[in-house]
Formats: C-alpha cells, sequence, structure tokens
C-alpha cells in the first residue's frame, strides 16, 4: 500500500534498494497467488484500488474473499494472505535517528498517536526500548490501515492499541473497542519487526470492498478464523523465491 505519510526512518532513502524490493514484492505475489489457486501465471491479473491495495481480478470460487498484503523494509520483503477475513502486513526496520534524539525524532510522529500510547512509549525504559515500543505502534497502525485497504487520508490517531505485554492486542477505532480484529507482532531480528492484522471484511472501504466476494461474513465464520493461532512466517531467500516460479 503505498502511503504519503512520512515514514518512521530516519535513514536516507535509496531508490535503487526500494525498487529492488518492489519487484520481490511483485514476485512473491505471483508466487502466492500460482501456489495457493493453481492459477497459472499468464491467467494472473493483479490489479490496484483507487487507494493503491492490491488484489486479484477476478477472484477464485473457491475462496471468495482471498486477499493478501505485501510490505517491504530493512532486509524484508513479506506477503501475507487469507481466504476469508481481510489481512494487513507491515514490516518495519529499527534504525536509530541520525542529527536528532530518540525523543525527537518520535516528537514527529505525535500526531499519529493517542495520548495512551504515546505515554506507554515515553514509558517503555531505555531510548533503544522507547525507539522499539514506537515502531511497535506504528507497525500495527499501519498494518490495519492497508488491511482494509484505505488511502493516506486514513487518520492514524483514530486507532489506539492495548496489548498485555504484546499479546492479546486489541484496538479501539474512534474511542470504541472492536471485536471483529486479531492482531499479532513478530520479531524477524533484532531490529526488524512485522505485524499482521485480520479483520471483518465490512470494515473494508468502498473501493476495496468492491473486489471481494462475501463482505457478509457471519460471525460464527469470523470468530472461528480470528481465533484460529497464526503460523510463523516462511523465511526464503530471494534465489529459493525466483526458483519457484520456474
Amino acid at each position: 500500500m503505498a502511503s504519503n505519510r512520512p515514514p518512521p526512518c530516519p535513514c536516507r532513502f535509496v531508490k535503487e534498494d526500494d525498487r529492488k524490493r518492489a519487484l520481490v514484492s511483485r514476485l512473491l505475489q505471483y508466487s502466492l497467488v500460482r501456489r495457493v489457486l493453481r492459477i497459472p501465471f499468464h491467467q494472473i491479473n493483479i490489479c490496484r484500488t483507487p487507494e493503491g491495495k492490491p488484489y486479484l481480478h477476478k477472484n477464485c470460487l473457491t475462496f471468495p474473499n482471498f486477499n493478501f498484503n505485501t510490505s517491504h523494509q530493512g532486509d524484508y520483503v513479506g506477503i501475507a494472505s487469507e481466504p476469508l477475513c481481510l489481512v494487513g502486513l507491515d514490516i518495519v526496520s529499527i534504525s536509530k535517528p541520525q542529527g536528532e534524539t530518540t525523543t525527537e525524532f518520535i516528537i514527529n510522529f505525535s500526531s499519529y498517536l493517542t495520548d495512551h500510547e504515546w505515554n506507554c512509549i515515553l514509558r517503555a525504559g531505555t531510548h533503544s526500548e522507547v525507539l522499539t515500543e514506537f515502531y511497535r505502534y506504528w507497525c500495527l497502525k499501519e498494518a490495519f490501515v492497508k488491511a482494509i485497504g484505505a488511502g493516506v487520508g486514513f487518520g492514524l490517531h483514530r486507532l489506539e492499541f492495548h496489548h498485555e505485554h504484546w499479546t492479546n492486542i486489541s484496538i479501539h477505532i474512534d474511542g470504541q473497542v472492536s471485536r471483529k480484529w486479531r492482531f499479532w507482532l513478530f520479531e524477524l531480528d533484532e531490529v526488524h519487526l512485522a505485524s499482521i492484522a485480520k479483520g471483518h471484511p465490512e470494515d473494508a472501504v468502498s473501493n476495496y470492498k468492491k473486489t471481494l466476494s462475501n463482505a457478509t461474513v457471519v460471525q460464527e465464520q469470523l470468530h472461528s478464523t480470528l481465533e484460529s493461532p497464526e503460523g510463523a512466517f516462511t523465511l526464503w531467500t530471494v534465489e529459493q523465491l525466483t526458483q519457484s516460479l520456474e
């Protein structure tokens, strides 16, 4: 999902590296669709909504709500998919700010945080722990926005996350707790985090909802899907990915 929000990365943007990540992201999408839905490459048609959300044109009858989301930052490019619920994925690289303190860096993003989140971040401990705490909240917010297919106009300050030592993560939207969403945080390594958001298709923005065949999921189906444990990521090298496409 493209975003005009300033990315929480203090390092200089390198266009060549980003082009490489974007290419790997595209390859992951085609590999996923072929492996999961058994669609030949020449029949795969991946489009984007006006907000930039990728989707599979002419969805699969077996999985009418099949959807996926990609993310890339730092050393990782990732993809997550779901047959029924909405899914969002965000990856962040935890980098120390250059030319400013951790507090000064985080203040740049204070308008996207609620008072509760801001206080939790500042109380996290050392400068390193404060920075990591900030990236956890940011990662979760972006995963939700990407899951619903929203564009840059969606206010991240509308979202507030609560957790128990970063388990049992819940979301409050405009001050109201939502029971239609589940979230997971993963530590890919010491400096990379990933989050996955899964929720009800009815929360998708209108342009994205049009790409789904079953936006009225019954409560029993939703509960069963959301309560299923989230599996770990499968790690591939770029070489392994390209070999899977042969």
